[in-house]
């Protein structure tokens, strides 16, 4: 576990029994590191959202202690203290009265935030969740899709700019090619903002797509693991987690395992002013029926075959759309593979220079490696 020092939210074995006895949290101890995502995930009635709530002081522990910031939630006000922390709820919960400015200043203006400042601080805010606010600022809550209404609950949740955001199943109620959009672009938020979040989910690979540590719970809050995606699915802790990731966790490591530079395949290649008598020569000595062309700066052109280059009087290098940036993870190489039916795909930089091959063989090899080297580490 993390040092307490080293972290924005700690719990320390935190409780919540209910008059009639239930137990919804049972003695829970977990660090959420300062500015990282953690997600929970488990079962339904397993405490996750309970956990949550404890953490703003919707529901009131029991039992254990909540350090915010080093400071006992407990010794605070409850009410400022929610409105230093930014919350997200799956169905936005925004007022249908309002403006989307309104709702977004909403904290601001509870705040006594100066008028021109908090609609400024809205307007702001619309603009980084991708809604223009000369097309959305003045438009009410009906007049929005699902997808839009949860962008303007995230951005009303960071209207004050806390430094923590809870978020309980926050993109749940929409279909999934618009929650995987959502998924992305609270990805690119959190990498700019670098804000401490807590999320629940249900779901494993939302959990696994956005967090930097997940916590697998069981019934009563019983933490069973807690550690980073991939070691959840390539090491489970125990039967319980293993079975909860699912049979098919290796397919789920394919897209929390970056691509490695390090490991590519090299390929033949050649510049695109080359002198093709010293193509066809290179190509001789060559195992590899193809090669890569790059032009002076090494940025990629495309491809030539053995066929072309049998017959051809000119170097004319064919397009090449199997290509990825050196950040993808090896789901992404494995999609753009079947999308092209490639037997190969080329990794690029930022500029397009050709960095190396990533083949079905290396692929498998990679995620076999991440998969030895991944060794759960204690659940703290």
């Amino acid at each position: 576990m993390h040092r307490t020092e080293d972290a924005m939210i700690v719990l320390e074995g935190v409780g919540k029994r209910y008059e009639d006895g239930s137990v919804a949290v049972r003695d829970l101890s977990l660090s959420v590191p300062r500015g990282s995502l953690v997600a929970l995930v488990g079962p339904s009635g397993c405490g996750k959202s309970t956990t949550l709530k404890m953490v703003n002081r919707l529901i009131e522990p029991t039992s254990g202690r909540i350090l915010l910031d080093g400071q006992d939630i407990l010794k605070a006000d409850p009410v400022s203290l929610r409105r230093g922390i930014g919350y997200v709820i799956q169905q936005v919960g925004l007022f249908p009265h309002q403006s989307v400015r309104e709702n977004v200043a909403t904290v601001p203006t509870l705040l006594h935030w100066e008028r021109k400042k908090a609609r400024a601080r809205a307007d702001e805010l619309l603009d980084l969740v991708g809604l223009d606010p000369a097309s959305y600022a003045d438009r009410y809550p009906h007049q929005l899709s699902g997808g839009q209404r949860q962008r303007v609950g995230v951005a009303r949740a960071l209207a004050a700019d806390p430094p923590v955001l809870l978020m309980d199943e926050p993109f749940g109620a929409v279909d999934p090619i618009v929650r995987g959009r959502l998924q992305d672009e609270f990805l690119r938020l959190q990498q700019e903002l670098g804000k401490t979040v807590l999320l629940v989910t249900h779901d494993i690979d939302e959990a696994v797509r956005l967090g930097d540590r997940v916590a697998v719970l069981a019934n009563g809050g019983d933490l069973r693991q807690y550690d980073s995606p991939a070691a959840v699915l390539g090491a489970p802790a125990d039967d319980f987690v293993a079975e909860f990731v699912g049979a098919d966790r290796g397919l789920r490591r394919l897209a929390v395992t970056p691509i490695d530079v390090d490991e590519l395949e090299t390929a033949p290649v050649v510049r695109e002013d080359t002198p093709l008598d010293e193509v066809r020569r290179r190509a001789a000595a060559s195992d590899v029926p193809w090669a890569i062309v790059v032009d002076a700066s090494d940025r990629l052109v495309g491809w030539i075959g053995a066929e072309h280059l049998a017959s051809a009087d000119t170097l004319r290098a064919r397009p090449m759309e199997a290509t990825l940036h050196r950040t993808a993870t090896l789901k992404d190489a494995w999609s753009v593979m079947l999308r092209y039916d490639a037997g190969w795909v080329a990794v690029l930089d930022d500029d397009r220079r050709f960095l190396g091959v990533l083949t079905p063989e290396s692929l498998h090899a990679a995620l076999r490696r991440s998969v030895r080297t991944t060794e759960p580490s204690s659940i703290g």
